[in-house]
């Protein structure tokens, strides 16, 4: 099976942060998400991966190059999802293809998603639900009928998950920028087959701004959302520190803490705060409800 990683967005929602690091990388209970979606895909039997990067495209690139079975598709302008997915169309094999966002964390099924598009035989099929922020995909029963359709009784939203038949971007420019939505639009136009796989009930945050990285981290920690099994340690504790950091003295911390392998000072505090590896804390610092990097 094969599937591809959107990984080369700005992440604007994200700056500063996205300024140093980009979003795919950030560090999710101290590892990379890129890496762990790439690890979960792996674990569900995908063995073909392709990554596009494009926003400081070097790190995404050294962060995956040396796992087998990846493949690294540089931009050297950002093409969008449809122009990054043509982009990567003579790399794919001629199976469907699973595509995911490199930003979001969720507990669907990757390999469940794909073996019912090969049951169902559309050209694409997108995995949907009923997520009121996001709800803009009009349907009729399994059937995709258009998008746009925010505030429209009905509208469910796209998880940022489809799986698609690799020949339908081919009518789409090389090298140049364009949109997956707008593809699946002209689809739509020619009546080709493109269905929905709801996914209600599953847990699915996009992790994009400040506040949903946070707020994802306390969820995780405090034991509210399922732990990827990627992630390690399943054990459920509120503050959790890389065995490598370097702690002072007297660290107090409240609520929930994630502490990379950063180096901490003397008498900090810290609370519902991520601490990236490489950060220098100083000596009698209070940290709260802050992303600190490095």
């Amino acid at each position: 099976m094969q599937a591809m990683i959107l990984a080369a967005g700005y992440g604007t929602r994200l700056l500063p942060y996205t300024k140093i690091r980009p979003k795919p990388l950030f560090p999710l209970l101290n590892t990379p998400l890129l890496v762990l979606t790439i690890k979960r895909l792996k674990h569900a039997g995908f063995d073909h991966i392709l990554v596009n990067c494009h926003h400081l495209g070097n790190q995404i690139k050294r962060a995956v190059e040396d796992i087998p079975g990846v493949f690294i598709l540089e931009e050297h302008e950002i093409l969008g999802t449809g122009g990054g997915l043509r982009n990567g169309y003579e790399k794919m094999r001629k199976e469907p293809l699973l595509i995911t966002n490199g930003d979001i964390y969720h507990t669907i099924d990757f390999a469940d998603v794909y073996h019912k598009h090969l049951e169902i035989g559309a050209s694409a099929s997108l995995t949907v639900h009923d997520f009121p922020r996001f709800n803009s995909l009009l349907i009729d029963g399994e059937q995709l009928v258009g998008f746009g359709g925010r505030g429209v009784a009905g509208a469910l939203a796209f998880t940022g998950i489809h799986v698609i038949d690799p020949e339908i971007l081919k009518p789409l420019p090389i090298g140049q920028k364009s949109c997956i939505i707008k593809r699946y639009t002209e689809l739509l136009g020619d009546q080709t087959h493109i269905v929905v796989q709801r996914v209600d009930g599953q847990f699915w945050t996009d992790m994009g701004t400040p506040a949903d990285y946070l707020a994802l981290h306390g969820d995780i920690l405090g034991g509210r959302v399922p732990r990827w099994a990627e992630i390690g340690s399943n054990e459920t504790t509120p503050v959790l520190i890389a065995d490598s950091a370097s702690i002072g003295e007297d660290l107090r911390t409240s609520e929930w803490v994630c502490i990379g392998r950063a180096q901490i000072g003397n008498n900090v505090y810290v609370a519902r705060s991520v601490i990236w590896d490489g950060a220098l804390i100083p000596d009698h610092t209070e940290i709260i409800d802050t992303i600190v990097s490095a």
